[in-house]
């Protein structure tokens, strides 16, 4: 015992939060040192405070906590640079992410982008035969969700060969920013049926009228295609519908982000 600190005295030395060290130690990343069974009081050594720095850092830079252990536990050097390298990418793409992003916002600001240059058309679309998958999700985890969403969907297209009908589509049915959580809907349009699949769904949506424009780049800033089509629906005298849909044109596997192409659609119904 003699070597050993109560956590709130491992809590200063390692900065790190009393609730973040038992998460840790929840999550098998940093394990007390001793447990009084009676109280169930965790105690740390000294020892464990390199440890506790290195998951601090890791953390600090958004690594995700199975590939922190898999550096930490990481048999040999090799093992552990993959896991470095492959986040290095992550991490660069953020940036890039968030540099195209400041880059758009200034335009923004100084009113560089034009919502009214945005050409808006009427379309009928049939009815369709859907699979869809509805998710939770946060600013944060939008992206990682979105692209796993569209994976878990048509492999599961794929098992019962229902065949795609179309490019993949979203529907945000509540707002996500970064100060809430909201629902979002992913799905492809599919040839025939679809049985329902796990959380993936089949489901036969309705003819409707919708007002859509195209909008190229990225997709952090389609907000002024959004703009544009509903400030056409209120000058046309048309009442909205149901949520606005995201259609991917291409996918952004195959093309960078300024060549990104992305329908909007509002759904509407027209004025009697």
């Amino acid at each position: 015992m003699d070597n050993l600190i109560p956590i709130g005295r491992f809590s200063r030395v390692s900065r790190l939060s009393i609730k973040a060290l038992r998460h840790y130690d929840d999550a098998g990343l940093l394990t007390p040192a001793w447990v009084d069974p009676s109280s169930g009081y965790r105690y740390y050594s000294y020892a464990q405070a390199n440890r506790a720095e290195a998951i601090r850092m890791l953390r600090s830079l958004d690594m995700p906590l199975d590939e922190i252990r898999t550096v930490l536990e990481a048999p040999d050097h090799l093992t552990a640079a993959r896991v470095y390298e492959r986040h290095g990418r992550r991490l660069q793409e953020q940036l890039d992410r968030h540099t195209r992003m400041l880059s758009f916002l200034r335009r923004l600001v100084t009113q560089e982008v034009d919502p009214m240059s945005y050409d808006i058309t009427l379309k009928q679309l049939p009815a369709q035969h859907t699979a869809v998958l509805r998710q939770q999700v946060t600013a944060a985890t939008i992206g990682p969700s979105v692209g796993q969403g569209f994976a878990t969907i048509a492999a599961a297209i794929e098992r019962c060969g229902a065949g795609f009908a179309g490019p993949p589509f979203l529907i945000m049915t509540e707002p996500v920013d970064a100060e809430s959580a909201g629902e979002i809907e992913l799905g492809f349009p599919v040839a025939s049926p679809f049985p329902s699949d796990g959380q993936v769904l089949g489901q036969e949506e309705p003819a409707r009228m919708v007002a859509a424009t195209v909008h190229q780049g990225p997709y952090d800033a389609a907000g002024p295609a959004y703009a544009a089509v509903e400030a056409w629906i209120q000058e046309h005298g048309h009442a909205g519908a149901g949520a606005p849909r995201e259609v991917y044109l291409n996918s952004p596997d195959q093309v960078p982000p300024p060549e990104y192409l992305t329908e909007i659609q509002f759904p509407i119904s027209l004025p009697v």
